[in-house]
């Protein structure tokens, strides 16, 4: 007997072929027959009427920062009610394992730093996960049984290094042993089923303590003997984030992307590709690793988001506004005292100047601050102003946009909400994306979820980008934008019996209305542990989301089952060929 059959449904399976109607029917965790309309004769436990609906594999989400959030939300939302079945973690070089046995300390370390450069909320962290574990598999054995996605995990880099060196992985290099303990660990961590090792050498990722977080300071030759660990691992990835991944690769950071790929003899994938038709020459520079890892017997993969996701903006907390260069320092400052500096003209024209500049990258899009839309306010100076342009209230006041902006916020002590504009939504811009698209070594992705909590939402990066598949730009036809979201990220990290639909492999299913498909707007909510904010997003036409052939999410609402699994690198993951 079935466990439940579809029947009628318009069938995407994955692989960019055409849909077709058929009726697909699940017996346990996998798909036991696709077959013609009205030809099943099998009983079923229950059935459904799909006619008009879409049957899609579970998206496959290929970088998320999670690690911290299934253990308070199991069910990975946003993510999860968008579609995504299976999403990959331990991004970055940052894991929230292993943590060292005989320094409790290190937990606390760890939590202020995933706060810092992952956007956490810190309560959340130490309220909603147990911290129970010590070794890499205690930390995936803490998850398994209890999550209703399927989840893999990289190592962090950073993780490792604390770990073995304590506080001096900042700042310091490692002794021979200390490499060799190194090692020791990412190969216990793989055995235990990590899928590879992250690692992050970006000027943007400093720890709680406003320092360079501990992979920063590893040389190419720790980063080489790690990479060539992952060789001796079956499924096993690299995934990695230099400077020049906000903008250009240096010549010295495709080197190392290379070298690392080819000496893991694994894929090699970073976050994120962004592109923008007004600066054109970034895509050729940044594919330019993949094409020299291919030469070089590597792989290098460029994840990118189809759709703008997102984000809001503050002068009063930490946000990407921090990450210009110069910025910091002064939004860093206690508020009383910031406000006065960003009301010193001298002070705002340094900081134009620097957000303007070529060091700032792909930053310098935030530097348009006429383009910002004024978000949540709380003064009554500023009543009215939510949804308006700066640039039109700047107009009116015969003040700078910056002047403007400033002082907006200054009269909410800092705490507006600001929405820039995306500058790199012109059609030229969706032109280029398109055509990127159709890169071998540029996939779908990057949505960070789980990460940036408050200030961004990318989660619903799947429905938004179907929706506009259908009935928006559509830059792409349906089947090959679902297998870019399915199928694609399977097989670069080497899911064993996921990604598509067939008989015989696993029923990770989403059912959705192709009239309706969309992600309503980002709002914050306070549903954190200690009532801590986050964005979030619904999602609109998702009728159903099976993983592993349970029900978890029926419009748009949690059913509250956890039949997802721990997908460990050998058992879940097989090895993919870098020239494949």
């Amino acid at each position: 007997m079935l466990d439940h059959l579809v029947r009628g449904a318009t069938v995407v399976d994955g692989t960019g072929a055409p849909s077709y109607a058929a009726d697909v029917g699940i017996r346990g965790r996998r798909i036991a027959l696709v077959a013609q309309p009205g030809s099943v004769t099998e009983e079923a436990r229950s059935s459904e009427d799909a006619t008009g609906l879409v049957l899609a594999p579970g998206f496959v989400d290929p970088h998320t920062h999670y690690d911290a959030q299934l253990f308070w939300d199991p069910y990975a939302t946003p993510s999860m009610n968008h579609g995504v079945t299976t999403v990959a973690g331990g991004n970055c070089g940052f894991t929230l394992a292993p943590l060292h046995p005989d320094r409790p300390e290190d937990a606390d370390y760890t939590r202020r730093m995933m706060s810092k450069v992952e956007g956490m909320s810190l309560v959340a962290l130490e309220e909603g996960a147990p911290w129970n574990w010590s070794g890499f598999g205690e930390y995936l054995d803490g998850l398994e049984g209890r999550i209703a996605v399927n989840a893999g995990f990289m190592v962090g880099h950073c993780a490792l290094r604390r770990h073995v060196m304590g506080p001096d992985a900042v700042g310091g290099q490692p002794t021979g042993a200390q490499l060799d303990a190194m090692l020791r660990l990412l190969h216990d961590a793989m055995d235990a089923g990590a899928w590879g090792l992250s690692t992050t050498q970006s000027a943007t990722h400093s720890d709680g303590d406003g320092k360079p977080v501990a992979s920063r300071h590893a040389g190419p030759a720790e980063l080489l003997a790690l990479s060539r660990a992952v060789a001796e691992h079956e499924g096993t990835q690299l995934e990695a984030i230099v400077a020049g991944c906000l903008d250009q690769f240096t010549d010295e950071e495709i080197d190392l992307l290379v070298e690392m790929s080819a000496a893991a003899g694994r894929p090699l994938n970073w976050n994120v590709l962004t592109i923008d038709s007004a600066v054109p020459e970034r895509v050729p520079r940044q594919l330019l690793a993949s094409e020299r890892a291919r030469k070089a017997g590597g792989r290098i993969v460029a994840l990118t988001m189809p759709i703008l996701t997102p984000m809001n903006m503050s002068l009063g907390s930490f946000c990407a506004l921090n990450l210009i260069p110069g910025w910091g320092d002064v939004l860093g400052l206690p508020v009383p005292e910031r406000i006065a500096a960003l009301r010193d003209p001298a002070v705002r024209a340094r900081m134009l100047s620097r957000a303007e500049s070529k060091e700032a990258g792909v930053f310098r899009r935030l530097a348009d601050f006429g383009r910002y839309v004024i978000g949540d306010t709380y003064s009554d100076a500023n009543a009215g102003l939510s949804g308006r342009v700066v640039r039109d209230i700047a107009a009116e006041r015969g003040q700078a946009p910056f002047e403007a902006l400033v002082e907006i916020c200054a009269a909410d002590d800092l705490r507006t909400v600001l929405w820039p504009m995306p500058t790199d939504n012109d059609p030229a811009s969706w032109e280029l994306r398109r055509q990127t698209w159709e890169h071998e070594d540029v996939m779908l992705g990057g949505s960070d979820a789980g990460a940036h909590l408050d200030r961004m939402c990318g989660a619903p990066y799947t429905t938004r980008f179907i929706g506009d598949c259908l009935r928006g730009r559509r830059l792409v036809g349906l089947e090959r934008a679902v297998k870019m979201l399915t199928d694609d990220p399977a097989q670069l990290f080497g899911l064993r019996e996921r990604g598509r639909i067939a008989e015989g492999l696993y029923a990770d299913l989403v059912l959705f209305d192709p009239e309706r498909i969309d992600a309503g707007p980002a709002r914050l909510v306070h549903d954190l542990p200690g009532d801590s904010p986050r964005l979030d997003s619904r999602a609109v036409g998702i009728v159903s989301v099976r993983v592993n052939g349970v029900e978890t999410v029926r419009d748009d609402l949690v059913t509250g089952a956890v039949p997802g699994r721990v997908l460990r690198s050998g058992r879940d993951t097989r090895t993919v060929s870098t020239t494949g």
